[in-house]
């Protein structure tokens, strides 16, 4: 069953491709733009390719994602290893550092390792996960990155 879980999973984006958030691109660019070190921090092995995919890999400095993890034996979520790693790289102190979270193990990552900034994305845009993820750590919450540049 895992394995065709896997098969799914991975013969999707190749068909169909993957679809970037439009907010979360700008963002992303308009930060690369002002020279601000960017990583992308994921336990998905897949991580690479679906950021390669979407073609927005070539703005992130860094990737670390569930092979990188795997490979240095880092625990998962809410513990956060997995984004201190991804801080450390580009030599971004955490308290220097912000982490942008959807997920709310995630987010308390983000509040367990002590990022200046904790913005969590109700990607549900319910009133229950807005509360959860700011219950779990998050300073802020936004529906859409494109939000921080004050869009949306």
């Amino acid at each position: 069953m895992a394995a065709h879980k896997e098969a799914l999973f991975t013969e999707r984006p190749r068909a169909e491709g993957v679809d970037a958030y439009p907010g979360t691109v700008r963002l992303v660019r308009t930060l690369r733009s002002a020279g601000i070190p960017l990583a992308a921090a994921s336990a998905s092995r897949h991580a690479g390719e679906l950021l390669e995919r979407a073609c927005v890999r070539h703005l992130f400095d860094v990737l670390v994602d569930g092979a990188e993890a795997g490979r240095l034996a880092l625990p998962g979520k809410p513990d956060p290893a997995l984004f201190l790693e991804a801080a450390r790289r580009p030599g971004v102190p955490a308290r220097q550092a912000a982490v942008v979270e959807d997920a709310l193990a995630g987010v308390e990552a983000g509040r367990r390792g002590g990022f200046g900034l904790v913005v969590g994305v109700d990607r549900a845009h319910t009133p229950d996960t807005r509360g959860a993820l700011l219950k779990h750590g998050a300073d802020l919450v936004v529906d859409d990155l494109a939000e921080l540049m004050g869009e949306g």
